[in-house]
């Protein structure tokens, strides 16, 4: 079950290959996700030293936090793959043209975890042809529904 989606992901690269990770996170972080306060909008995952990391992602503390916790909303949480999963990401990401982009959180076992994918940006005119592509799909759903009537 999908918690959150970065829908801007889609919109702005091609996702060709991708991978379920874990997270670090702290007590307050997984009581915020649970209750919907998390946002990928502007996050995005970098390889550094062998490790794979989460930054940017956007998790508001809830206003029963502790009073001795320092709740830091934007900060570098630690994803966790296999050793091999990391090796072969840091094959592809440097080739040109490759990042990788947090697509979802969502459960898993009562687990919280980070889809991640191996994606490839999208020129303008890929973008403009993606949204005619979901206009026109939009106009045939419609007309099957009015059809049915």
């Amino acid at each position: 079950m999908s918690i959150i989606d970065n829908k801007k992901a889609f919109h702005d690269y091609f996702i060709e290959e991708r991978y379920e990770a874990g997270m670090e996170l702290h007590g307050w972080e997984v009581k915020a996700i649970r209750a919907g306060r998390a946002q990928l909008k502007e996050a995005y995952v970098i390889v550094r030293n062998g490790e794979v990391f989460l930054f940017g992602a956007h998790i508001s503390a809830l206003l029963s936090a502790s009073t001795h916790v320092h709740p830091e909303a934007v900060r570098t949480r630690k994803l966790l793959l296999h050793a091999e999963e990391i090796k072969k990401l840091i094959g592809k990401v440097e080739r040109s043209g490759y990042t990788l982009v947090p697509i979802n959180l969502h459960y898993l076992r009562g687990r919280i975890k980070c889809e991640i994918g191996l994606a490839k940006g999208k020129k303008q005119h890929d973008k403009r042809a993606t949204e005619r592509e979901r206009d026109g799909q939009r106009e045939v759903a419609a007309a099957m529904k009015q059809h049915r009537r």
